[in-house]
């Protein structure tokens, strides 16, 4: 098996028989593994080549200017992750040494003056972002491609409703108001042995509905765990993304749809010694949504505040589990 690559520019013009050849691509893919890679998508090169290099200048900056946005210790997403500041093994039950990783995290850059986006389960997906002085135009670039792929995402939600059978905005009134996220990751070259099962990202699921990345095309990189071929690397052609489902989405749809182990594995021994960048952009509905099936009622609903917050937790490593109540 391996990761299909799916042209969606056809989709994106507009043509209902289009619309519909991508529909039947996009569902086989989900249905199988939860992994499908992307071109013909819309996003500019120029501005992932600049959110690319604002990634490598922030990273490049002295420790002391990146953790003058260091991240809240509530573990919302916003500002900078130091290096090996949490395990994505947790989330799964494993314990691990951290991961070697750093990380800038933002969320959305335009936020309503309105009741929903206030409030402490609202701070979990709405808090100010942090930005860095420097580099210089960082903020304006980050938010560029933020918005960007937030568009880009609101089209594939609905080829993803054309492949389950549903009208295509079926989504589109529990995405008015995405908890989205964005995330810039370094994966530093390794000059020294990693500890036993310490991984650059440890195996998980994502969170939401949606994750859409681009990454360095570097020894020790992206693997998914397929269905019927172990861990493969994923491999894809210089101008795709790489979307996977997150659990989100596998609740919503009752299971018909996976969202699949993925890590990020260590350059094997005599590769060369390169630093990883990753663009990774956490697609996720209205965080009051309910995460019951589509098709059925799935029972024990809950929204994707519940869910999102239990998982960042873990991820810290602290084995703590957060459950604010359902409809806060």
């Amino acid at each position: 098996m391996s990761v299909p690559v799916i042209d969606i520019a056809p989709f994106l013009r507009g043509r209902d028989e289009d619309k519909r050849r991508a529909a039947r691509e996009i569902e086989a893919a989900c249905t199988e593994s939860g992994f499908f890679c992307i071109t013909g998508h819309g996003v500019p090169a120029e501005l992932i080549a600049r959110t690319r290099q604002a990634a490598v200048d922030f990273f490049a900056l002295p420790l002391a200017e990146k953790r003058a946005i260091l991240r809240p210790e509530s573990r919302v997403g916003r500002g900078y992750y130091p290096f090996a500041d949490r395990s994505l093994a947790y989330t799964l039950g494993e314990e691990t040494p951290p991961d070697l990783q750093e990380a800038f995290a933002m969320g959305p850059p335009d936020i309503p003056d309105d009741d929903y986006y206030r409030g402490e389960v609202a701070s979990y997906f709405f808090e100010e972002n942090r930005y860095p002085v420097r580099p210089e135009g960082f903020r304006e670039t980050v938010d560029d491609y933020f918005r960007a792929v937030l568009g880009l995402c609101d089209r594939l939600m609905g080829a993803m409703a054309l492949a389950l059978g549903l009208e295509e905005d079926f989504f589109a009134d529990k995405l008015d108001r995405p908890a989205c996220g964005l995330r810039l990751i370094r994966y530093p070259a390794q000059t020294d042995a990693p500890a036993q099962r310490q991984l650059r990202a440890g195996a998980h699921t994502d969170y939401g509905t949606l994750t859409v990345l681009r990454g360095d095309d570097v020894p020790g990189t992206l693997q998914v765990k397929l269905p019927r071929g172990g861990w493969t690397d994923v491999r894809p052609p210089a101008d795709a993304f790489v979307c996977n489902l997150g659990d989100a989405m596998a609740r919503w749809t009752g299971g018909r749809w996976a969202s699949t182990l993925h890590r990020v594995a260590n350059p094997p021994e005599g590769a060369s010694r390169r630093d990883r960048i990753s663009l990774v952009f956490f697609h996720q509905p209205n965080y009051d949504a309910l995460l019951n099936g589509i098709f059925e009622d799935a029972g024990d609903a809950v929204t994707l505040a519940e869910h999102f917050i239990e998982k960042i937790h873990l991820a810290a490593g602290a084995g703590r589990s957060v459950k604010p109540a359902a409809g806060e």
